[in-house]
C-alpha cells in the first residue's frame, strides 16, 4: 500500500459554508471575515465561503450579499459559493463569484429534505444554472452527497450517483464531489465507491468529501488517495455538518487530513502552523470547542 501516492494534492476548505450552517449560533459577517483571513494566511487556495440559498432555509448564511463583496480577491486563491436555483445565481453574478457549487443527493428522501424537490426535478433546475453561471465565466462545482448512506434510506447505489454525476459533469460541471454525507463509510466501501467512478471519469473530475462522524474519514482518504483522487474537501478544527442529515456532525478537519499527507510526504502548499491557529480563530467565532485531534492535540512532532 502507498506504493502510488501524489507529490500533491488539492484540498477545498467548506469550514465557512458547511462548517458555520450547522452551528446553532449566527456568526457575525466580521468574524467569517477575520475566519477567512486566517485560511487564506494559512495557504487554502479553494475556499467555499457561503451559499446563496433562502436566508430561510439557512439563517447562519443569510449575510451572503453582505459578506462577498468585503472579501479582498487574491490571486492564485479561488472563492466559491453554493447556488441552488436561478435566484441564488443572480445572486452570484452580482457578487462577482468565480466559482459556484450545485449540490444534489443521491437518495431521493434526503433531496426532498434539503431542497424540496425530486432529483429529477433537481437536475433540471441545474441545466439552466450551469448553462447562466458558464455563460458568465463562472466555473461550477458540483456535490453529490449520501453516496455512503442516507439516514432516512439507509444503503445507496452507487451507480445512483454515478448516473447524477455524470449528467452533472455533461451540464458542464468540471468537477463533482462525492459526499459520506453522514460518516458511515468504510475503506472497502469507498474503494468499491471510487473505483466505480474512476471507470467512468477522469481523477480530475471527482473529489471526496468525507464526514468523520464515526472516525473513518482519514482511511477513507488513503483508500482514495490510492485509488487515484487527488481532490479531498474538508473543514478547519472539524467544524459542521448537515442540518438536513441527521447524525451528519463531524466534518474531516483539515489539519488532520494535512498532518496525515505531510507526514506522507504529499504536498498540500498549506502552513500546517498557520492552519492550526486558523482552527484556533474558528474556535472563537463559533464560541465552543472543535473536535479536530490535530486541532486539540496541537502539531510540534512534525517541527523540526
Amino acid at each position: 500500500m502507498f506504493d502510488t501516492l501524489p507529490d500533491r494534492v488539492s484540498i477545498y476548505e467548506v469550514s465557512l459554508r458547511d462548517g458555520l450552517q450547522n452551528e446553532p449560533v449566527i456568526v457575525p459577517t466580521t468574524k467569517k471575515l477575520r475566519l477567512l483571513e486566517a485560511l487564506v494566511a494559512a495557504g487554502l487556495s479553494r475556499i467555499e465561503m457561503t451559499s446563496f440559498v433562502s436566508p430561510k432555509w439557512v439563517p447562519q448564511l443569510a449575510d451572503a450579499d453582505e459578506l462577498t463583496p468585503l472579501v479582498e480577491r487574491r490571486p492564485g486563491v479561488t472563492f466559491s459559493a453554493l447556488c441552488p436555483n436561478e435566484k441564488g445565481l443572480e445572486r452570484a453574478i452580482a457578487s462577482k463569484i468565480e466559482e459556484i457549487g450545485v449540490f444534489i443527493s443521491a437518495s431521493e428522501t434526503h433531496n426532498k429534505r434539503n431542497v424540496n424537490k425530486t432529483i429529477d426535478e433537481t437536475l433540471a433546475t441545474f441545466v439552466n444554472v450551469i448553462a447562466g453561471a458558464r455563460k458568465a465565466d463562472i466555473k461550477v462545482r458540483g456535490y453529490v452527497s449520501t453516496l455512503w448512506g442516507c439516514p432516512f434510506e439507509g444503503k445507496i447505489d452507487p451507480h445512483r450517483g454515478l448516473d447524477i454525476a455524470r449528467k452533472l459533469i455533461g451540464m458542464g460541471c468540471y468537477q463533482v464531489s462525492l459526499g459520506d454525507t453522514i460518516g458511515v463509510g468504510t475503506p472497502r466501501q469507498t474503494q468499491e465507491i471510487v473505483k466505480l467512478f474512476l471507470a467512468e471519469l477522469r481523477p480530475e473530475q471527482i473529489a471526496l468529501h468525507l464526514h468523520d462522524t464515526r472516525g473513518t474519514a482519514l482511511a477513507n482518504v488513503l483508500v482514495g488517495l490510492e485509488c487515484g483522487v487527488r481532490d479531498f474537501d474538508a473543514s478547519v478544527g472539524g467544524l459542521g455538518g448537515c442540518p438536513y442529515a441527521p447524525g451528519a456532525a463531524g466534518n474531516l478537519a483539515t489539519e488532520d487530513l494535512v498532518y496525515t499527507l505531510h507526514g506522507m510526504g504529499v504536498r498540500t502548499g498549506i502552513d500546517l502552523d498557520r492552519l492550526w491557529e486558523a482552527g484556533k480563530v474558528a474556535e472563537s467565532v463559533v464560541g465552543r470547542s472543535l473536535p479536530g485531534k490535530v486541532h486539540q492535540a496541537g502539531v510540534r512532532s512534525l517541527r523540526s
